[in-house]
């Protein structure tokens, strides 16, 4: 008959073991939250001529308020893909954004690579920004998250379990070259395709010829009867 005392002993053993089994079976795995998957989504909802706008690396006090101004003035909601460093400069942007109906998206908080970062350096990244987006903006939904540079790694996974959808594209305009306004319109006429989300700036550098192509192109995919939406979500 064991004692007391190796029964305790025995009880301890066991309740290490089933925690050492426990974080075997869930080391390196994320679970995503119900209403979201791993999958890089890059589709508008929608059937036939449906188009998302996405703007990155903002806010920006130089181009975000007149872009703002410009989905207004057209009746178009996009997604603005935001940088924690700069919500914490600009938090009142992204109050602004969020009342004028759009919807936001988490872009890391300093714009790093995190290709070759693990999932534990990844989400305390993801959560630092979520948390600076919710300072400026209490109870904020953040219902995406896009990598920097497009460089996944193994964010998909660490996204979806904290509850946010990885968010790509199938058109980015460059606009980061800035190769005038004219060359960027030529660009998104003829680059969208149905059912596209197309990757933009209103952050990272100035931005104004982003925010003048966007304000003509609108008015002409409209007159071609098309339609602007949300990303996808993954379920």
């Amino acid at each position: 008959m064991f004692s007391s005392a190796n029964s305790r002993r025995v009880l301890r053993l066991t309740v290490a073991l089933s925690a050492l089994a426990l974080a075997l079976g869930t080391a390196g795995t994320a679970q995503a939250r119900p209403g979201v998957s791993t999958a890089i989504i890059d589709t508008a909802r929608g059937d036939g001529n449906v188009v998302s706008f996405t703007f990155d690396d903002g806010p920006n006090p130089a181009d975000t308020p007149r872009l703002l101004d410009v989905l207004r003035r057209h009746h178009v909601k996009a997604v603005f893909c935001l940088q924690g460093d700069q919500v914490e400069q600009h938090p009142e942007l992204v109050r602004r954004i969020a009342a004028a109906g759009h919807t936001l998206c988490n872009h890391s908080m300093h714009h790093d690579d995190m290709s070759t970062w693990t999932p534990e350096q990844i989400a305390a990244d993801l959560r630092q920004t979520s948390a600076a987006i919710r300072r400026a903006l209490p109870h904020a939904r953040i219902p995406y998250f896009r990598a920097p540079y497009g460089a996944w790694g193994q964010s998909p996974a660490v996204a979806a379990s904290l509850g946010m959808q990885p968010l790509g594209w199938r058109l980015a305009i460059a606009d980061w070259e800035t190769p005038g306004t004219d060359e960027l319109v030529r660009r998104l006429e003829e680059g969208i395709t149905p059912g596209a989300v197309v990757l933009m700036h209103d952050g990272g550098g100035d931005r104004s010829q982003t925010v003048d192509a966007v304000d003509r192109v609108i008015p002409v995919l409209k007159s071609r009867h098309w339609r602007f939406t949300l990303p996808e979500t993954g379920c």
